[in-house]
């Protein structure tokens, strides 16, 4: 190639956790790589995940069974995996320096409980790998010729010519970070089909006023079941955030997968379940405090701010002394706490959805490589890929492993 400051070896679209991983491998092997990012600065929505703490994967990540929670796309990634899965993971942030903490369910976080700490780890990375990186830059075309990308045209008409390309520009969710959805357009204007993108892991708005008061209360282990036209589609376990607009938190994120599918079309309720593990049997707490009013009694087992709309669902008096609550009012209570209805009427949307679902479809990808099977010398990392996970570290690690699989056979192919 001709030594030309605009000519590279490998160029890499986007400047997330894909991006940046991809190329650092791709210039690990010995390429002069370019990365092209359209903010002043990396990583702008990798600071945000898991609350600024990134949960940067799960080490539940290498299993088989596993795999298959992201749907009936997950084999998709198996191969993947075996290349670069979990345990590589692990290894590449450690050997750079990162003392990483495992918390419950397999997630793994960096021991500073700080994003930052694991962007800088990135950013340095670049800069030792000499990776050149151009920031306020905006991709305006790319040019291609038959099966071949010649070369990408910036916002400021800079020219940029590379033998291969990585587009890792993520996918609509957080557009204030960057990724309002360009890598899509791209990808079809270069003949790709896209899986129509859509919110995925967002909160869920619902139609009950009351949950305005509890904004800020969190459940622990709490159950959720979706109900469609009354029956039960699914069960779900975790923790859960309410909102002032409705409910949040991981476990509603993973379901709001569930609510987008049926959304428009068929009547859903959402039901907590405040005991999942087990039955409550009330008249015995009642009868070991029956000299206690029930508010009391039931501050016991729930927190104190759910107890009054508790009460008030069952329509008993707050004050009421727990010897004289009658039979029928006591199941009224044990029912409630096992299911209190709630009815979505819609999620937040791609502002405040951590994730999208859809993107360039699976089938166009080569899985061993990310090597689109369309354009010979594109590939592709990340959140643009139709491949999502459930909260807990596994869309990360999808970053983590595509972006290496591009990086690494961008060099080699």
């Amino acid at each position: 190639m001709k030594n030309n400051d605009n000519n590279f070896d490998v160029v890499v679209i986007g400047g997330g956790p894909a991006g940046m991983m991809a190329s650092i491998c791709a210039a690990q092997n010995g390429a002069k790589v370019v990365l092209i990012e359209k903010n002043s600065s990396l990583g702008k929505k990798l600071l945000l995940t898991g609350d600024g703490k990134c949960n940067i994967t799960n080490e539940n990540f290498t299993k088989k069974e596993t795999v298959r929670a992201l749907g009936k796309q997950g084999d998709f990634l198996l191969s993947s995996l075996f290349q670069f899965g979990f345990k590589e993971t692990e290894q590449f942030f450690k050997k750079h320096g990162l003392k990483l903490i495992e918390q419950e369910k397999g997630k793994m976080f960096p021991e500073t409980k700080k994003s930052k700490d694991v962007l800088n780890l990135l950013i340095k990375e670049l800069k030792e790998k000499n990776v050149k990186v151009l920031f306020n830059s905006k991709v305006f075309k790319i040019e291609s010729r038959e099966n071949s990308i010649l070369k990408l045209i910036l916002e400021n008409k800079k020219e940029i010519v590379a033998n291969k390309y990585i587009v890792a520009t993520g996918g609509k969710s957080y557009p204030a970070t960057g990724s309002t959805g360009d890598g899509f357009n791209w990808a079809e204007m270069l003949g790709h089909k896209i899986i129509s993108p859509r919110p995925a892991l967002c909160p869920i708005q619902v139609k009950e006023n009351w949950v305005k008061e509890l904004s800020g209360l969190s459940l622990s282990d709490v159950g959720l079941n979706v109900l469609v036209n009354d029956k039960i589609i699914k069960k779900y376990k975790g923790d859960i955030l309410f909102a002032h607009f409705g409910l949040t938190g991981p476990l509603v994120l993973d379901v709001s997968g569930e609510i987008d599918k049926f959304m428009k079309e068929q009547k859903i309720i959402l039901a907590i379940d405040l005991f999942p593990d087990n039955l409550i049997n009330i008249s015995k707490l009642i009868n070991e405090n029956r000299n206690s009013n029930i508010r009391k009694i039931l501050s016991l087992i729930i927190p104190q701010r759910l107890v009054s709309y508790i009460l008030s669902f069952a329509k008993i008096n707050p004050t009421k002394k727990g010897n004289i609550i009658l039979k029928q009012e006591r199941l009224k209570i044990e029912k409630i706490l096992k299911q209190v209805t709630l009815h979505p009427v819609g999620l937040l949307g791609f502002d405040k959805a951590m994730i999208t679902k859809g993107g360039v479809s699976l089938k166009e990808i080569d899985s061993k490589t990310m090597q689109s099977k369309i354009i010979n010398n594109l590939f592709f990392a990340g959140e643009i890929i139709d491949l999502n996970g459930p909260c807990g570290g596994y869309n990360l690690q999808i970053c983590w492993t595509t972006g290496y699989l591009a990086g690494t056979s961008a060099t080699k192919i």
